[in-house]
């Protein structure tokens, strides 16, 4: 292929990206679809899906009275735990099946009596363990709690005297332990896979079903073209919202702090839509129509994102998981995200990332390329 060739093969794909973007523009479920997934769906998940303790509903059976059990009582407060209800201990088990406790905390008779005798009381408490987070966080709060509250009533500083070392705790990258950093970022990550394959195999789908894909075959393009298009365009439109999200959405209006350089992440960015695309338009060959495609789609970006290492980490998985999911490029993107926007990663870091994410592009581009033509022929 000469310079040419080249040139004249550029500007086609220019040309029919500018088609593409033409066509979105007329689609405003899409457009709709794409403002809602970078706005209203990262802050609600921010504020609406924590991983610690928050207003969690707590229940006291206070069988002792005394001074010791309800300076417990009056250490459970909010914003962790709501105020706690006083209820007798026949109304445990009704409350705990009916949800209306996640904690129910049973200080027995004779507490502060038991421990200013030197003698180990059990103090009960009860975990509705459906609220995983809550109870896993919350039960180590509760127990913390019990804790102080019996060393002030002792006049002494129990932790000091159970080891000989002095444990001080620094949170890097996130010092408040606040989730809402990381829902809020890893929200962005992810609506980039879901919307990735979306667009970009509605695109091709639509071609199909409006029946522009003839007019398409009767001119002077290639497949390659014509695929190349729908990636670029498409991919640019996700990019341009990925980085008006990070700067609108995560850092002016929920006011989280981004460590790294946005310019490199969008840089990895641009390198994973490259391959999630080509992964959207192999999808769409293997479909006739959007519900077959949403059929297909669905469970490969639900996936993706559930195994990336997004919510859990992926060493925490079976290896046949941790195998299998480092053969998506998810995983790598979750990994440079995170390497960037929270550590503050350089390329001298997160190149082996990148050059992953671009060989599995390049084999689903192969991949949907050699479908794409098959199609292209059956429609000629």
């Amino acid at each position: 292929m000469g310079t040419g060739d080249i040139l004249l093969w550029l500007r086609n794909v220019y040309r029919l990206g500018l088609k593409e973007l033409a066509a979105l523009g007329r689609d405003p479920v899409l457009l709709g679809l794409m403002v809602f997934t970078f706005t209203v769906s990262v802050y609600t998940v921010a504020h609406g899906v924590r991983t610690e303790v928050r207003n969690a509903a707590v229940a006291v059976v206070d069988g002792d009275g005394s001074q010791l059990s309800r300076q417990i009582v009056q250490a459970l407060q909010p914003p962790y735990f709501l105020p706690p209800r006083l209820i007798d201990r026949a109304e445990v088990d009704p409350g705990m099946n009916r949800g209306l406790f996640t904690f129910v905390l049973d200080l027995p008779p004779g507490l502060e009596a038991d421990i200013d005798a030197g003698r180990k009381p059990r103090i009960g408490l009860a975990v509705d363990a459906t609220a995983m987070t809550q109870a896993g966080i919350g039960t180590q709060y509760i127990s913390r709690i019990v804790g102080d509250e019996v060393a002030a009533h002792l006049g002494r500083d129990t932790t000091g005297s159970l080891v000989p070392v002095e444990v001080v705790i620094r949170a890097y990258f996130n010092p408040n332990l606040d989730s809402a950093w990381f829902m809020a970022v890893m929200q962005v990550v992810q609506n980039v896979t879901i919307l990735s394959v979306i667009l970009v195999g509605a695109a091709v789908i639509r071609e199909r079903e409006r029946g522009t894909i003839e007019h398409l075959l009767v001119m002077p393009v290639t497949a390659s073209e014509i695929a190349a298009a729908k990636i670029w365009a498409n991919g640019l439109v996700i990019l341009l919202a990925v980085a008006l999200s990070l700067h609108f959405v995560v850092r002016l209006t929920l006011g989280i702090p981004i460590a790294g350089s946005v310019p490199l992440f969008l840089a990895g960015t641009a390198v994973y839509l490259f391959a999630t695309t080509s992964l959207g338009i192999l999808l769409a060959t293997f479909a006739n129509s959007m519900p077959q495609f949403a059929l297909m789609a669905i469970p490969c970006f639900v996936v993706m994102n559930m195994l990336s290492g997004a919510t859990t980490p992926v060493e925490s998985m079976p290896l046949f998981f941790q195998v299998g999911m480092k053969a998506l490029p998810s995983t790598h993107f979750v990994a440079l995200s995170q390497a960037v926007l929270y550590r503050g990663a350089g390329i001298d870091i997160i190149w082996p990332q990148l050059a992953l994410i671009a060989g599995q592009g390049s084999v689903f581009l192969a991949f949907a390329l050699t479908r794409f033509r098959a199609m292209l022929a059956r429609q000629g």
